[in-house]
C-alpha cells in the first residue's frame, strides 16, 4: 500500500451522511488539535498499544530520512489512553491530509475515561503493509533515530517529548513511550 492514503480513506469511509464523528487521538492528536472540534474528552481503546514503528516522511522526517512516529498494534488485554474529539465530517479533509503518510481510518469502540459510557469512533493507524512502516527496534535504537530526525513539523524529539508530557498530564503511564523518552534524554544529556 502506498504511504499516501488520502484517497483510500475517502473511498473506504465516506462520512458526509453523518452529523458528527468521534475521533480517537493517541499521538500528536493528544496535544496538537489543529482543527475545530465540538467536544474533547479523555478516552481509551482496548486491545491496542502504541509503538514508534511508523516512518514520518512528511512531518517529523523527510523522504530521504524519515522520522519515527506512533502507530497502534493489536495487543490483547492492553489499554491505550488518549483523547477523543467530536468533529464534523468536513474536518476529515484536513485530518486525512495530516495523517496521509500510511494511516488508514478504522472504527473502534471508545471508552470514556472520566465518565461511564462508550461510543464508536474513528482512529488512524498504520499497518505493517504500508510503504512508510519501519517496524520494531530496540528502545535505544528508536531513541537514536528520533534524536537525529527532523521534518517540516519540527524535530522528531519534540514529538516524543510533547507526547510523554501530555500522557503525564492525562495521568497515564505508557512504558514504551517513557522508555524511549529516557533513552532520548540520556542521548541529549
Amino acid at each position: 500500500m502506498s504511504h499516501n492514503t488520502i484517497a483510500l480513506n475517502q473511498q473506504r469511509q465516506p462520512l458526509d451522511h453523518l452529523d458528527s464523528v468521534w475521533l480517537f487521538g493517541y499521538g500528536s492528536l493528544i496535544y496538537k488539535a489543529d482543527f475545530p472540534y465540538l467536544q474533547r474528552k479523555p478516552a481509551c481503546i482496548y486491545g491496542w498499544q502504541r509503538r514508534f514503528w511508523q516512518g514520518s516522511h512528511d512531518h517529523r522526517g523527510t523522504p530521504e530520512a524519515p522520522g519515527r512516529v506512533l502507530t497502534l498494534i493489536e495487543a490483547a488485554g492492553e489499554r491505550c489512553a488518549g483523547v477523543a474529539y467530536q468533529v464534523t465530517p468536513q474536518i476529515f479533509a484536513h485530518l486525512d491530509h495530516r495523517e496521509k503518510n500510511g494511516y488508514l481510518r478504522f472504527f473502534t469502540e471508545l471508552h470514556w475515561q472520566d465518565e461511564p459510557g462508550q461510543t464508536t469512533g474513528l482512529v488512524y493507524l498504520a499497518s505493517a503493509d504500508n510503504e512508510a512502516y519501519l517496524g520494531p527496534d530496540s528502545d535505544a535504537a528508536i531513541a537514536a533515530h528520533i534524536a537525529v530526525s527532523a521534518g517540516p513539523s519540527g524535530p522528531n524529539s519534540e514529538y516524543l517529548l510533547q507526547l510523554a508530557a501530555s500522557l503525564r498530564e492525562l495521568g497515564e503511564h505508557d512504558e514504551h513511550v517513557f522508555a524511549i523518552e529516557r533513552e532520548l534524554l540520556n542521548l541529549l544529556a
